[in-house]
């Protein structure tokens, strides 16, 4: 009996184990990939923070206005027009000890202006902060001007501090001559870090409590998302609860300091949540804006689209007698009168889930914006325009 005898290389074994190793990576990276991608959808699409949709009750800001003087204008303040601006000169040169004897003042280089600015909660006395400097008479630019001192206070007569400085109008107004060469208004300026707080603002974010979050575009689908991403933090189950569509109410650990206070708001502010967006179209027909909202869709329509344009064109004439004659001149009128329709065929519009099939549905029309404002609103009409539909 023969015996056969299959004689293995030596170099076969690390072949072998050189494969291994390559099979055994490539399936640890599959495994990598697969688990990095279920991580990846784990995690919620298009998630925003809480903080880029919603506030906390107590941290807005607070509106400041005043009244007061704008001067060292190159004769284009106010006029004697603006009885107003010459009696605020009188009042302002009577606080310096300054008699008028004058009453027919001439007010060219002085300017009456509204100052209003917004002040962040917290802020402390001492800061400075940006103001708004517009023209409430008849001054044609404020470039170059100065603020005299102006006191700024809130709706209810509370008092925050002054304003002074340099107005920036970011334009120019130069006229003479009858000749004009302008660039951007120059009835209104800024004047930066010009207010300075004469008081803290303090706010209460917590009352009873509580933390109200308050949702910028009221919706019960994201007000709901809210309050359920608040849960999903740590040490944070069941502390917040959806009170309407615009109010998310966060429980406060008793006994939590100021610093613990701050930590948990920072918290609630850094939460990512998905945002549920209405379906809607804005349409501005003064500009002829048209903008689709990402949930927008559209039923199957047929649409037929056609303008009909009337051109009519007045010629006068003049027919003229013979030489020698005596006629007169004759003056005659024509009109021409030209119509044209645009025949379009009719086009089927499929059903469109995306807004990038919306869009090519309405181009196959070739039609201006203006036209598919009116075809937006004939959509809407039929009911198949799936979302609401904003004329501004």
């Amino acid at each position: 009996m023969k015996t056969f005898t299959m004689m293995i290389p030596k170099t076969s074994e690390s072949f072998f184990e050189k494969h291994f190793r390559t099979t055994l990576r490539s399936v640890l990276r599959n495994i990598a990939l697969i688990a990095l991608g279920i991580a990846f959808i784990a995690q919620p699409l298009h998630a925003t923070r809480i903080k880029d949709v919603a506030t906390i009750e107590g941290s807005t800001s607070i509106q400041v206005v005043g009244y007061g003087l704008v001067t060292g204008l190159s004769q284009t303040g106010d006029s004697q027009r603006s009885g107003f601006a010459v009696q605020s000169v009188i009042n302002m040169l009577r606080r310096f000890g300054i008699t008028p004897k004058d009453v027919n003042l001439r007010t060219r280089n002085v300017a009456a202006v509204m100052v209003t600015a917004t002040i962040p909660v917290f802020m402390k006395k001492g800061t400075k902060i940006d103001v708004q400097v517009s023209s409430t008479g008849d001054a044609e630019s404020l470039q170059g001007g100065v603020l005299l001192m102006t006191p700024l206070q809130s709706a209810d007569g509370t008092f925050y501090g002054y304003a002074q400085g340099g107005v920036s109008v970011g334009g120019y107004d130069v006229r003479s001559l009858g000749s004009r060469s302008a660039r951007n208004p120059t009835t209104s300026g800024r004047v930066p870090s010009g207010a300075i707080l004469e008081k803290d603002l303090d706010a209460t974010i917590v009352r009873n409590s509580q933390v109200r979050v308050l949702l910028r575009e009221p919706d019960f689908t994201t007000a709901t998302r809210v309050a359920a991403a608040i849960n999903a933090l740590e040490n944070m189950n069941n502390t917040a609860q959806a009170m309407d569509a615009a109010t998310v109410t966060v429980t406060v650990p008793s006994g939590a300091t100021p610093g613990q206070i701050m930590e948990l708001v920072s918290k609630i502010e850094s939460a990512p949540v998905m945002v549920d967006v209405a379906a809607r179209v804005v349409i501005n027909e003064r500009t002829g804006t048209v903008v689709v909202g990402g949930n927008v869709q559209l039923s199957p329509a047929v649409v037929a689209h056609g303008g009909l344009e009337i051109q009519i064109q007045r010629n006068v004439m003049l027919s003229q007698p013979a030489p020698f004659s005596a006629g007169t001149s004759q003056r005659a009128e024509v009109a021409n009168v030209n119509a044209q329709e645009e025949r379009t065929p009719p086009v089927l519009m499929p059903a469109s889930t995306t807004v990038e099939e919306v869009a090519k549905a309405l181009t196959q029309l070739k039609v201006s914006p203006r036209d598919l404002i009116a075809i937006f609103q004939a959509l809407k009409e039929s009911g198949s325009l799936q979302g609401e539909l904003i004329v501004q």
